[in-house]
């Protein structure tokens, strides 16, 4: 199977995203330990590639670990992801999972978010079950 990396660099443009979904169960106990701040919860996902054509390979399963956070205070919370031990998502962003959003705000902003910094460590890196996914 070809690596994030190489899924990133090969993908032809389109309308879809792959990357990971959040195991159902998992979700829960995490909303359930860290509340959302905002009224959208979104926490579900960790995106590899976005806009990319609909036959994008699926990522394999990876070791991921929620190893911080951010909040820019006005709207966008997301929880930083480290897959198989790097938080550099190919293409120079880093994996998260946007938490939660407040109004007027999207999910894309956490990208935004993340390169402005800076993020805080969680005290203790929490594995995470992720689904190799893709969504239209």
């Amino acid at each position: 199977m070809p690596s994030p990396a190489d899924i990133v660099r090969r993908a032809r443009p389109g309308g879809s995203v792959v990357g990971w979904s959040l195991d159902r169960e998992q979700r829960q106990a995490l909303l359930e330990r860290f509340e959302p701040r905002y009224e959208k919860v979104v926490a579900d996902h960790v995106t590899l590639a976005a806009r990319v054509a609909a036959d994008t390979p699926l990522p394999d399963s990876v070791e991921a670990q929620a190893v911080g956070r951010i909040d820019d205070d006005r709207g966008v919370e997301a929880l930083v992801v480290a897959i198989d031990g790097s938080v550099d998502r190919p293409g120079g962003s880093i994996y998260h999972i946007t938490w939660s959003l407040g109004p007027g705000r999207h999910a894309k902003e956490s990208n935004d978010v993340l390169a402005n910094g800076p993020w805080q460590p969680l005290s203790e890196p929490i594995p995470l079950t992720l689904i190799p996914a893709d969504w239209p």
